[in-house]
């Protein structure tokens, strides 16, 4: 039972952990790289180059944080969900 409790306490610990949210939002600016990005928020869940750019999403379709690069750079930021 001891393990289960633990267990339970170590997964609402890392749930509360998330790096999506409004203060790493706030810490992306025009310009960065996708390396400075995912030393921020994490690995993206998935990156999608077309046309020349390259579009990554971190979260969720209901808690995410997207941005959009050109040449390695950052040119478009939005977000759903972060509070």
């Amino acid at each position: 039972m001891k393990h289960i409790l633990i267990g339970g306490l170590i997964a609402l610990l890392l749930t509360g952990c998330s790096k999506l949210n409004r203060e790493n939002y706030d810490k992306l600016k025009m310009g960065i790289s996708y390396a400075e990005a995912a030393s921020i928020l994490g690995k993206a869940e998935s990156c999608e180059d077309k046309l020349g750019t390259t579009s990554c999403i971190w979260g969720k379709d209901n808690k995410n944080i997207k941005i959009r690069f050109i040449a390695d750079k950052a040119t478009f930021f939005s977000s759903e969900g972060i509070n």
